[in-house]
């Protein structure tokens, strides 16, 4: 039996981490999760920063959160998601730095976004 025939019949990553790739390969995915590196953020406010329909973040929100990469916490109408384990930016970097990417933060005053927590900061 050779090496490559070996390498097809026996995988070398167990599914929980192909899953865990198979999640991050999604553009918006990616996005969110690069919004909250800074630290929590409301889904309007995620809405705001990626120009994309609510439902649309929601359901890329819905999918992090089943998978424990994000948590949520509700306050009044408002639902922030926060990344459940900084490590996971540690992934992200490399993935950047293999492909010949940087992380860029990005810039809150570039928002217009009509939450509670971003009209109280602007009233500062």
């Amino acid at each position: 039996m050779n090496i490559i025939e070996n390498t097809i019949t026996k995988p070398t990553y167990t599914e929980t981490q192909a899953q865990l790739f198979k999640l991050l390969a999604h553009p918006v995915r990616l996005g969110i999760l690069t919004l909250l590196r800074d630290g929590e953020h409301c889904v309007c406010h995620i809405e705001a920063h990626l120009g994309l329909r609510q439902s649309a973040i929601s359901q890329q929100l819905a999918l992090l959160r089943e998978a424990g990469l994000v948590q949520d916490r509700r306050d009044g109408w408002n639902i922030f998601y926060r990344v459940s384990d900084p490590a996971l930016y540690v992934i992200l970097d490399s993935a950047a730095e293999f492909s010949g990417q940087t992380y860029e933060p990005l810039s809150n005053n570039e928002v217009h976004c009509c939450c509670p927590d971003c009209s109280s900061k602007s009233q500062n």
